[in-house]
């Protein structure tokens, strides 16, 4: 042991000690690949010491399993100082647990550690923590969205997913970087994706780490040229160094497909994938996946009708989208409405042609200054008299406002509660509406009759992601409104997966 150097060292007791908590090798000897013992080695054996280590690369690469490992090197192995504090640190509660899960699966798998095998480690799930009496080493799992900074002072520290941070302040990472100053040689390490603009957080982190002012900082990124082919192999793996290993090159090349064909994808390809500085925010359909379902609609009588409501504020744009799937494409009949009063003022305003719109029937005028809930109402009313209405999918902001006309157009308490749902607009609601919607527009099982409010609305529709890849529809960076993009997403959120049921009869009106 003596002649090994202290990263060698640690690279021989993490490959005795750590079993892989999931995946493919569950269960198996951790065997660490050589791009990740040359980071360790740059982290370890810096003749300089490391304050401050950062490795950045594309997701599904394990640097949580390795973040989670590392921290077990510091709590019980060869980097442990007795009586320490390890806290992990991560944006939200859920990212946070998935760093703590991974190491307690660790010391599970391994009896020599699990107190509950008799080994040294107390696994404390309920609050994210494992402890070490015989050692008095402590590590706790932080998240931004619960103040429990308060009276540490950790000596390792690791920060996981930080390019999660928005602009270039985040209170827990500084709360904790500041509490190590009362140790001597702590350490931080932060893995994590690249953060998407120069602006965040990370970025300042690396672009200073990367003028090598401090020697005390090791920064490890792997990322692809901008203006490199961002869809051949030897860009995936410039990336991301497990490729074609652990990490399923076909799978890098099926997302790359995907984002080469929907823009919706592009952004979030090129940063989670290609470690890229990308805003992972993009058009979510393209002008020619769009046209391609140009076809026009037939009619919704006879079919079982599912439909999409976005209310506006109440001078603004109100969408509502019906849909029946008719032969395997969803037929798609828009209503779009504008206070009568406002439509001129409005079309300057943006510099759309509402009033040419409103001339041609494709945008109806509300009577007077507003759109009122009353107006909607008795809309609804006559759409649901003359159409087998199954479920409308709304966001529940300003519903309590349009509840009680649609008492007084004629709906029931009952029937309000039967067809109308309350469909989320956040990443765990929209995120699989968007995904349906995007297979059947890239699928051409959509036929829209190249409305023009509706096709100004998709172009408009920008996507974001969260870190987890799910996605959503957002107003606020939007190019233009995009409420008969949110109205489609909620009507695709409610129908049902799979086949749609299909009418039995001679498309009368009588249902069965």
């Amino acid at each position: 042991m003596g002649s090994l150097t202290r990263a060698e060292r640690n690279i021989k007791w993490l490959e005795r000690n750590i079993r892989v908590p999931d995946g493919r090798d569950a269960g198996k000897a951790l065997r660490l690949r050589l791009w990740q013992k040359e980071g360790l080695r740059k982290i370890y054996d810096n003749p300089h010491g490391t304050r401050l280590a950062i490795l950045s690369l594309g997701k599904k690469n394990g640097k949580s399993t390795l973040a989670a490992a590392l921290l077990l090197l510091h709590l019980v192995g060869p980097e442990y100082r007795p009586n320490s504090q390890l806290p992990s640190t991560a944006q939200s509660k859920e990212q946070a647990a998935i760093l703590f899960n991974l190491a307690a699966k660790m010391v599970r798998l391994n009896p020599k550690m699990d107190a509950a095998q008799g080994g040294a480690v107390i696994v404390r799930d309920t609050v994210k923590e494992l402890y070490c009496p015989e050692l008095g080493t402590l590590y706790r799992a932080l998240s931004a969205e619960v103040r429990t900074t308060h009276g540490i002072s950790p000596v390792f520290a690791v920060h996981d997913e930080l390019g999660q941070v928005k602009g270039p302040v985040s209170e827990l990472y500084a709360a904790v970087e500041n509490s190590m100053g009362a140790h001597d040689d702590p350490m931080s390490i932060i893995i994590s994706t690249q953060a998407p603009t120069d602006a965040d957080l990370l970025s300042v982190l690396i672009d200073d780490a990367q003028t090598g002012v401090d020697s005390h900082v090791v920064v490890i990124v792997y990322t692809a040229p901008l203006d490199a082919d961002a869809y051949s192999d030897e860009t995936l793996k410039m990336a991301n160094p497990a490729a074609g290993d652990y990490l399923n090159l076909r799978e890098l090349r099926k997302q790359a497909n995907d984002a080469k064909r929907m823009p919706a994808q592009e952004a979030i390809f090129r940063n989670f994938v290609l470690n890229q500085r990308v805003e992972v925010t993009a058009p979510f359909v393209s002008r020619s996946a769009w046209a391609a379902c140009s076809a026009p609609p037939k009619p919704l009588s006879g079919y079982p009708v599912y439909g999409g409501l976005d209310l506006s504020a109440i001078n603004d744009l109100t969408a509502f989208l019906a849909g029946a799937k008719i032969d395997g494409v969803w037929s798609i009949e828009p209503y779009f409405w504008m206070p009568g009063d406002a439509i001129a003022d409005r079309a300057r305003a943006d510099r759309v042609p509402y009033d040419v719109w409103h001339r041609e029937n494709q945008l109806l005028a509300a009577p007077g200054k507003s759109v009122d809930y009353e107006f909607v109402a008795g809309f609804l009313w006559d759409f649901c008299q003359a159409n087998d209405v199954r479920q409308i999918g709304f966001d529940r902001w300003n519903f309590k406002h349009l509840k009680p006309w649609l008492l007084k157009a004629g709906f029931t308490e009952e029937r309000i509660a039967e067809i109308f749902v309350e469909f989320g607009q956040g990443f765990a609601s929209m995120s699989p509406a968007l995904r349906t919607l995007e297979g059947e527009i890239l699928n051409a099982r959509i036929a829209h009759g190249d409305h023009p409010v509706l096709k100004m609305c998709m172009g408009n529709a920008v996507v974001t992601s969260d870190p987890a890849g799910n996605r959503k529809l957002v107003k606020a960076r939007a190019r233009g409104r995009i409420d008969g993009a949110v109205a489609l997403a909620n009507l695709m959120g409610v129908a049902p997966a799979g086949e749609v049921p299909q009418a039995v009869h001679d498309y009368s009106i009588t249902f069965i």
